[in-house]
C-alpha cells in the first residue's frame, strides 16, 4: 500500500509519499502553477514517483487538497451564474438579512452586494410555492415558465444555474424537477440545487451556499475531471480522493456534485496534520499556526478533537456558508507579504502577497517590493545557499535594496525596517491567535503551538513568546504538513435534516425515524463509492438552542434508539454546553432541536512516523556560525547564530538559541532564551524563556 498526499498552495505545492506498512517516506516540492495548478501537482507527483522509485501502479491512494474553489471565490473569477427562484424572491442573495457585517460602520462593503455571485439580470422567477412545516405545495410548479427561465439564460451565455425555492429542505420536490427541466435545456451547463448542497432552513443562507458552489462549479469540476485524466495518462489508478472543508476525505464524485466541499480544503488538511503531529508528542491542546507564502491559518484543538464553525461565523470572502467546516482563521500574512507605507503614513504589513511568481526579492525572479522573506533573509535568518534543501538560491543583495528603500521611505536604518517588518507581522499573527482563544474564554497559555508551513517554524517562537505559551512544536517536516495532514484523514460525509422539535413534546418516533433515514442515505452513498461497511462508524448530533433564540449550539447524540433517557441526557448537555460557551444555562426553559447531523466516518488505516534516533553530535549537525539580528530587551542585537542541518541533530540534547535548523521544506528559528530539542518523533520541541 503506498499513499501519497498533494496539497496546492499559493506558492509552493507540496508532496508526501508514505507506504504504512514499511514506514518508508518521501517528500518534495514544486512551485505552483496558478494558471493551472494541476500542472504544478503532476509536475511535483512525477518526481516523487521518480526520487522514490514508485511505479505508479503501485500508488494505492492519492489524496488532493486544492485551493481552485477558494481561489476562484477570493479573486471573483467563477463562472457566469444564474439562478431560478419563486415569484417574488429575486432579491434574497441581495437583501440579506438586513445586517450588515460591522453594525456602526457606513463605509464599508458588504460582499453580496458590491461584489454579488450572480447578477441580477441572471436571476430568473417561476410560480410555485411550498409552504411549511410539511413542504406541502401551496402553488404548482410552472414548469413552462422554468423551461422559458432556462432558456433565456442559455441565450445569455450563462454556464452554471442554482436551483433556490423556498422551504425546498422540508421537501425537495420543486427543486428537483426544476433542475430536470433546466439540464434538458442546457445539457451543458452545471445546475445543482439548495437542497442538495445545503438543506437547511435559513433561506438567505442556503441560497448563497447554492450560488457559492453554482459560482465554482464548472471550474472545479474542469479541475477535477483533467486531474483525474492526468494521473490515468501516467498509470496512477489508485484511489483519488479530495480534501473537504469538515476535515475530511470526498470522492471526486461529491466534489463534483457540490464543489462547496472544497471552500476550506487545503487549509483543512493543515489543521489535521498539525493536531496528529501534537498528538504524537504527547500535547492534548494544540493551536495549529500554518503559514505559506500568502497566508496563515490558525485551528484549535482539544484532545485531538478539532474545533467546528457554527451558522454564526461560518464564511468564505465574507459570504454566508451552511456547510459542517473546521473552524480555521485565515490572515493575510505569509512570507511573500508585502510590507508597505500605507497612504496614512502608517507601517504595514500583508495581506498583499508577491505570491508564487515573480514571488519576493530573494527570489531573484523580478520582485521589487519588500516582503516578509526579505526580512528574514537581511538579518541573516535564512541561509542564501541553502533555501529548499539547496534546490534555490536566495539573492540577498536583492532583498537588501527593497528593504533599504522601505527603511529610506521610514526613515529608519534598513535592518531596524527588517525587524520592523517581523514584529508587524508577529503582532497580526498573535491578535488572530487571540481571537480565537482569548477572546473566545479560551487561555492560549495552557496550549502548544504547532508552527507549520514554509515559514511558520520562522516565526512561530517569537508569535508564541508574544503569546507566552509555553513551546513551539515544529513537525518533522513543517513545510509538508499539509500533505501529511491528508493522509491522516478519514473519509467522510455529512447529512443534515431541519427538525424543528421542542423539548417539551419531543416525538422519539420521528426522531429515530429520521436518524434511521439519513443513515439508509449514507450507506447508499457509501457503497456506490466503494467504502466497507465494517471501516464505517457513524455520529450523531443535533444543533439546539432554547426555545425563542436565534442560534444554535451542536450537542451530541447517543447511539442506537433515542429513548426518554438518552433525550434527558441531550438536554443535560446542551445545558452543560451552553453555560461552557455563555457563562449560564436556563434549565427551565425548553429547548428546541432545530437540525438533526448524521456524520458518516471511513477510518483511515493508523500508522506512525518513523522513530527518530538521532543523527550524531551538535558538531556533527553544524554547518556554519553566522551574524544574525534579534530583538533583545526592546533593542536590536547581533547575535552569533550557530546554523545546524537538523537531520543530523542528536535525539533529546538540549540546543541553546540562537540557532536556524536548515532542511529541504522549511527553516526554523530559536530565538535568543530559547531552547530547542529534538523529540523521539523527529519533531523539535522550542522550550520559551518565561517571562518574570
Amino acid at each position: 500500500m503506498k499513499t501519497i498526499g498533494v496539497d496546492v498552495g499559493g506558492t509552493f505545492t507540496d508532496l508526501i509519499y508514505l507506504d504504512p506498512e514499511t514506514g518508508e517516506m518521501g517528500i518534495h516540492k514544486v512551485s505552483t502553477t496558478p494558471d493551472d495548478p494541476s500542472q504544478g501537482v503532476m509536475t511535483g507527483l512525477k518526481a516523487l514517483m521518480e526520487q522514490s522509485g514508485i511505479d505508479p501502479a503501485q500508488v494505492t491512494q492519492l489524496l488532493h487538497g486544492t485551493t481552485t474553489a477558494t481561489n476562484a471565490v477570493l479573486e471573483a473569477k467563477g463562472a457566469r451564474a444564474g439562478m431560478i427562484t419563486n415569484d417574488g424572491f429575486r432579491d434574497v442573495l441581495h437583501i440579506g438579512r438586513h445586517q450588515r457585517p460591522n453594525h456602526y460602520s457606513i463605509m464599508q462593503e458588504i460582499p453580496w452586494q458590491d461584489r454579488p455571485l450572480i447578477q441580477r439580470r441572471y436571476r430568473k422567477t417561476v410560480p410555485g410555492r411550498l409552504v411549511p412545516p410539511t413542504g406541502e405545495e401551496l402553488i404548482p410548479l410552472d414548469e413552462d415558465a422554468i423551461r422559458a427561465a432556462a432558456q433565456e439564460l442559455k441565450d445569455d451565455g450563462v454556464d452554471a444555474v442554482a436551483i433556490c425555492f423556498l422551504f425546498s429542505y422540508l421537501n425537495p420536490d420543486h427543486e428537483q424537477r426544476a433542475k430536470a427541466i433546466v439540464s434538458e435545456v442546457m445539457p451543458d451547463a452545471f445546475v445543482t440545487t439548495s437542497s442538495s448542497i445545503s438543506p437547511q432552513f435559513r433561506e438567505f443562507e442556503r441560497f448563497t451556499t447554492a450560488a457559492l458552489a453554482t459560482f465554482v462549479g464548472p471550474k472545479v469540476g474542469r479541475y477535477v475531471a483533467n486531474l483525474e485524466r492526468a494521473l490515468n495518462d501516467v498509470g496512477v489508478t489508485g484511489d483519488f480522493r479530495i480534501m473537504a472543508s469538515n476535515g475530511g476525505v470526498a470522492t471526486p464524485r461529491m466534489v463534483t456534485e457540490n464543489p462547496a466541499l472544497t471552500m476550506m480544503s487545503g487549509l483543512a488538511a493543515g489543521v489535521l496534520g498539525g493536531v496528529w503531529v501534537g498528538g504524537k508528542c504527547g500535547r492534548n491542546k494544540v493551536i495549529t499556526f500554518d503559514i505559506g507564502g500568502t497566508s496563515a491559518d490558525i485551528g484549535i484543538a482539544v484532545d485531538g478533537v478539532c474545533a467546528e464553525t457554527d451558522a454564526r461565523s461560518t464564511s468564505i470572502a465574507g459570504f454566508p456558508l451552511l456547510m459542517p467546516m473546521l473552524d480555521i482563521h485565515t490572515i493575510g500574512a505569509g512570507g511573500g507579504s508585502i510590507a508597505y507605507v500605507d497612504q496614512g503614513g502608517a507601517f504595514r504589513v500583508g495581506p498583499q502577497s508577491a505570491g508564487a511568481d515573480p514571488g519576493p526579492a530573494a527570489y531573484g525572479r523580478g520582485g521589487t517590493q519588500p516582503t516578509v522573506t526579505d526580512a528574514n533573509l537581511v538579518l541573516g535568518r535564512l541561509e542564501p545557499g541553502d533555501f529548499l534543501g539547496g534546490d534555490m538560491g536566495l539573492d540577498l543583495e536583492a532583498s537588501q535594496k527593497v528593504i533599504g528603500t522601505l527603511a529610506a521611505e521610514l526613515g529608519l536604518d534598513p535592518l531596524e525596517a527588517a525587524e520592523g517588518v517581523l514584529t508587524i507581522l508577529n503582532a497580526n499573527m498573535a491578535n488572530a491567535i487571540r481571537s480565537r482563544t482569548v477572546q473566545r474564554g479560551i487561555d492560549p497559555r495552557e496550549f502548544s503551538l504547532v508552527a507549520m508551513g514554509g515559514a511558520g517554524p520562522l516565526q512561530g517562537a517569537e508569535v508564541a513568546q508574544v503569546l507566552e505559551l509555553p513551546e513551539v512544536i515544529v513537525p518533522p517536516h513543517p513545510g509538508i504538513t499539509s500533505a501529511l495532514g491528508l493522509l491522516v484523514a478519514d473519509l467522510k460525509y455529512d447529512v443534515i435534516r431541519t427538525q424543528f422539535q421542542v423539548s417539551e413534546t419531543a416525538d422519539l418516533a420521528r426522531f429515530n425515524s429520521e436518524f434511521d433515514t439519513m443513515e439508509a442515505d449514507l450507506k447508499a452513498r457509501l457503497a456506490e463509492d466503494h467504502v466497507f461497511a465494517e471501516d464505517v462508524t457513524f455520529e450523531r448530533a443535533g444543533d439546539l438552542r432554547y426555545l425563542g433564540q436565534g442560534y444554535e449550539l451542536r450537542v451530541p447524540f447517543d447511539a442506537g434508539d433515542i429513548s426518554e433517557a438518552s433525550l434527558q441526557a441531550v438536554w443535560d448537555r446542551f445545558h452543560a454546553l451552553h453555560a461552557s460557551e455563555y457563562g449560564h444555562a436556563f434549565r427551565d426553559s425548553p429547548i428546541e432541536v432545530v437540525n438533526l447531523r448524521l456524520t458518516a466516518r471511513g477510518h483511515t488505516k493508523p500508522f506512525d512516523l518513523p522513530v527518530y534516533t538521532g543523527g550524531g553530535s551538535l558538531e556533527d549537525a553544524h554547518v556554519l556560525t553566522r551574524d544574525a539580528v534579534f530583538r533583545k530587551d526592546g533593542s536590536l542585537e547581533t547575535f552569533a547564530t550557530v546554523v545546524y542541518r537538523r537531520d543530523l541533530l542528536p535525539l533529546g540534547v538540549p540546543l541553546p538559541g540562537p540557532a536556524i535548523l536548515l532542511q529541504k521544506d522549511s527553516t526554523t528559528v530559536v530565538p535568543p532564551g530559547a531552547t530547542a530539542k529534538v523529540d523521539k518523533t523527529g519533531s523539535v520541541i522550542i522550550t520559551l524563556e518565561a517571562k518574570p
